[in-house]
């Protein structure tokens, strides 16, 4: 028998409570791109597989608060088990139907505010960029001796409107997106007005005693929204600037402050799903040493590799969700901090860069659910 190596194999023979404690994370990532991923683990054919049970991933949004702060949250979508998209798709190109078609899939990613967000953001970004790019090329010794056409000045003048046309129409996108953590914050209250209710001599909780004591991500993203929509009025002329700036300087902070939270809750998921993958190879290597043919159980094999390939799915979304909440950082640090030297450059790189990581995650769960409505 050939030998396989692990980094980290432990020998654990508890695979039922593998599967469950892995079942737990499933609602906060997408467990069910079914695009192919490449391991370098392998499973022994011949190793005994005790019977599985195939196991069923919710595929719902990143619920993480405050992840782009001019930007909704993702929407939720419907529970569907991740084995049904992976067999659907399989089918669907063994018998040569067509697979979703990208116009198929930005047409429904456009029908919500959050995929015309994110186009309208690809946009506002590149067009940034090519004035960046212009901006340099005008200024450098080659070109600045050659007469300039007289159509650039006028061109450049259109783009700088257009960029800025975009940024007002994302934020008018999302005004009134603090509903979200007012209605939270309300649906609790409801809770403990009840649970007070049970009581033999029952004591109203004020509505106040409620916000002072939720959570600090949702306070956060209540303020972030009251914040970014009071700035959006008074770009729209109906509140003072001088107000509006302040806004802006609030909402700036809690889109800091948020991004840090994050990108904690972004490396202990990380640190749990390679624990979780540690833990399917150990039990597929303690299996592979019985050294027992399993041709006769060749499903077991099957539901393993699935199974790690699912993680490392999920672990690569949580890698692209840690580089959008890197770049944000990088991009809100110069506001907060009021950095000068090359702010233009590093916030337009890291706001394009952005932009493409939150679009290719929108675009993905967009894909599946165009490939569940050509399965239906």
């Amino acid at each position: 028998m050939s030998s396989i190596s692990f980094p980290h194999a432990a020998h654990d023979h508890t695979s039922a409570m593998a599967s469950s404690a892995a079942s737990l994370q499933d609602d906060e990532y997408f467990n069910s791109f079914s695009s192919a991923s490449t391991s370098s683990f392998q499973m022994n054919p011949l190793s005994p597989h005790p019977p599985r049970t195939p196991r069923t991933s919710i595929v719902s949004n990143n619920h993480v608060y405050g992840g782009d702060i001019y930007t909704p949250k993702e929407e939720v979508i419907e529970n569907q088990p991740e084995l049904m998209e992976e067999e659907a798709e399989e089918a669907m190109h063994k018998q040569g139907q067509p697979r979703a078609r990208a116009t198929e899939v930005w047409r429904e990613m456009l029908k919500t505010s959050y995929g015309r967000d994110k186009a309208f953001k690809i946009l506002q970004y590149t067009m940034r960029l090519y004035l960046l790019v212009h901006t340099s090329l005008a200024k450098s010794s080659f070109f600045r001796h050659t007469k300039r056409p007289s159509w650039e000045t006028e061109m450049t003048k259109r783009l700088e409107a257009g960029i800025a046309g975009f940024s007002l129409t994302r934020k008018c996108l999302i005004l009134f997106n603090w509903l979200e953590p007012l209605t939270s914050i309300q649906a609790q209250h409801n809770v403990d007005v009840s649970l007070e209710g049970t009581k033999a001599q029952p004591q109203k909780r004020p509505l106040l005693h409620t916000f002072l004591h939720a959570s600090p991500p949702t306070l956060l993203e209540l303020v972030n929204g009251v914040s970014d929509d009071v700035a959006t009025l008074s770009r729209l002329g109906l509140i003072g600037k001088r107000t509006g700036e302040r806004a802006a300087y609030y909402a700036d902070w809690c889109w800091f402050m948020t991004t840090l939270v994050n990108l904690v809750e972004n490396g202990v998921e990380r640190s749990m799903i390679i624990e979780q993958q540690h833990q399917v190879e150990s039990r597929a290597y303690t299996e592979s040493l019985g050294g027992s043919t399993a041709k006769s159980n060749p499903t077991a094999t099957k539901l393993d590799q699935k199974e790690l390939g699912r993680l490392q799915r999920k672990d690569y979304w949580i890698l692209m969700s840690r580089w959008k909440l890197l770049m944000d950082l990088i991009f809100v640090s110069y506001n907060v901090f009021n950095f000068k030297r090359y702010k233009g450059p590093v916030q337009t790189l890291t706001g394009l860069a952005a932009a493409f990581l939150s679009t290719s995650k929108a675009y993905e769960r967009h894909r599946l659910e165009v490939l569940k409505t050509v399965k239906a």
